[in-house]
């Protein structure tokens, strides 16, 4: 594989982390901000538990799945990054 294509493998999955951990941000921050705003209308310390419980949860879930996606992504990217800068080489070559 040639250097050019090694570096567009790379430029692709680095650009997929940064999205991907950005999204994980935002949606605690999303969470955080939500489960602040509600506390103060619920009056109920049970289901102020369960909320915080499950908006743990949440984002803990979130955060792993997204973990476990960009260490799969790092382990295969040859093969992901490749086939996409394959295909859009060849539509790029088919629109001119």
């Amino acid at each position: 594989m040639n250097n050019n294509i090694k570096k567009r493998i790379q430029n692709m999955y680095v650009r997929d982390c940064i999205m991907a951990w950005s999204d994980i941000i935002l949606i605690w921050l999303a969470v955080g901000f939500v489960l602040i705003s509600i506390s103060s209308i619920v009056n109920d310390p049970l289901i102020k538990w369960v909320m915080i419980i499950s908006s743990s949860l949440l984002v803990l879930f979130n955060t792993a799945s997204v973990a476990s996606m960009t260490r799969h992504y790092a382990e295969d990217k040859e093969y992901i990054y490749g086939l996409d800068i394959k295909h859009l080489d060849e539509n790029r070559a088919a629109k001119k």
